[in-house]
């Protein structure tokens, strides 16, 4: 395959960027996006040239590092999947391919592809925890949880911190992380005592750390490569009301 790639390259934050060509013409199809973007690199690095640089890690889509926008969409055009998950085959042979950071005020260009996102690390600093008694565990048919409750607790909990909720917002909203969070402790009785603490350290932080408002969009679950239902932000507003009226 031949692709034409036009990849933004910004030294750091300070630093005005652009999108700069770059031609490649043996691309295998079978490679994934990531490993057609390291074929890039390597041919940059013998001639000299710096790098693209570009977050990733596990490469089997469950860290959540490796993402950026792929012709304006989050992760690319295929649903549910990260960008280290799609593969070049899903993009025609001489096909000209659009690639940049997310876009965020709370997202920081550290360089070219690569964006800071310790914004969400706050967030979860600011209230994801439970109290544990230490020493003896008790015995686990003692906290009677029902299915129902403990499947959807795992589904919120699946949301991996990648971004692309903020990413794909038209307001740059990080509700929907933030009320995935919440709501996978709020779910289960081991979250119950911090529950109103939580819930209001960390939507305060998620507005300390400049995210925009959500507008119901949903375009957040749309991109979302784990499916995170929009109905986390309803328990998130629920989980903050009842907190704020016990509050006062």
């Amino acid at each position: 395959m031949k692709i034409k790639l036009k990849i933004w390259r910004q030294k750091d934050a300070q630093t005005k960027g652009k999108l700069v060509d770059y031609d490649l013409d043996q691309v295998d199809q079978h490679m994934s996006f990531l490993e057609m973007m390291d074929t890039l690199n390597e041919q940059l690095i013998l001639k000299g040239d710096m790098p693209v640089e570009f977050d990733h890690d596990c490469r089997e889509g469950i860290c959540g590092t490796c993402g950026v926008m792929i012709n304006g969409q989050a992760h690319g055009p295929v649903p549910g999947v990260t960008a280290c998950q799609l593969h070049m085959r899903e993009f025609e042979d001489g096909a000209t391919i659009y690639v940049e950071p997310f876009r965020a005020k709370a997202f920081a260009v550290k360089r070219d592809l690569k964006v800071d996102r310790s914004s969400f690390d706050r967030i979860i600093q600011a209230g994801g925890f439970i109290s544990a008694n230490t020493g003896q565990p008790v015995e686990a048919n003692s906290l009677l949880i029902t299915h129902e409750d403990a499947e959807s607790a795992f589904d919120s909990a699946a949301c991996i911190g990648c971004g692309a909720c903020v990413a794909s917002c038209k307001n740059s909203s990080a509700a929907l992380f933030t009320s995935a969070k919440i709501a996978h402790l709020a779910k289960m009785p081991q979250g119950e005592k911090e529950a109103a603490k939580r819930v209001l350290s960390m939507v305060a932080k998620m507005d300390e750390e400049g995210f925009g408002h959500c507008s119901n969009t949903e375009a957040c679950e749309a991109k979302c490569p784990q499916g995170i239902s929009v109905l986390n932000i309803a328990r998130m507003n629920w989980e903050y009301t009842k907190a704020s009226v016990l509050r006062d």
